[in-house]
């Protein structure tokens, strides 16, 4: 079976490996690379594709599946059981087009992928300052909802 998202486990980014594969994960299910009844690596391949321990996957899987994102299959292996994924961020959506062309000048205007990202980091949080990232809990949301 062809899996659909391979993990790479930056060692050096300061964040724990399990919680990399979440994120990863999670970005492919926004991205629509994800969809529900996709299955992921098993940790098994995780751990020969990504040299993590099998237990650093099972421990992400693990998140998922509270986060109510995927499902194990006792024997069959962990699926996904929602897609994250908006219109507005597909590969074809004109928010996409604009973004890569925007990449594409800020490549050529000589900015390097750390410039770029750090660029990135800035705007996004100055505009989405005080609204909570999605994936935490209702209660944690609410409470940071409230006293910002």
């Amino acid at each position: 079976m062809l899996n659909l998202v391979e993990f790479r486990i930056d060692r050096r980014s300061g964040i724990a490996a399990y919680q990399q594969i979440v994120q990863q994960t999670k970005q492919a299910l926004r991205l629509g690379v994800l969809m529900p009844g996709d299955r992921l690596p098993t940790a098994k391949e995780v751990a020969e594709s990504s040299a993590v321990n099998p237990n650093t996957t099972l421990k992400a899987y693990r998140e998922l599946e509270r986060e109510g994102l995927v499902e194990p299959r006792p024997g069959l292996g962990t699926f996904i059981r929602r897609s994250l994924a908006r219109p507005q961020a597909g590969a074809d959506s004109p928010l996409r087009v604009e973004l890569e062309a925007w990449m594409t000048r800020a490549q050529e205007a000589g900015l390097e992928r750390e410039d770029v990202a750090a660029l990135v980091a800035a705007v996004l949080e100055e505009r989405y300052a005080g609204i909570p990232a999605a994936g935490g809990t209702p209660e944690g949301r609410e409470k940071r909802m409230t006293s910002a």
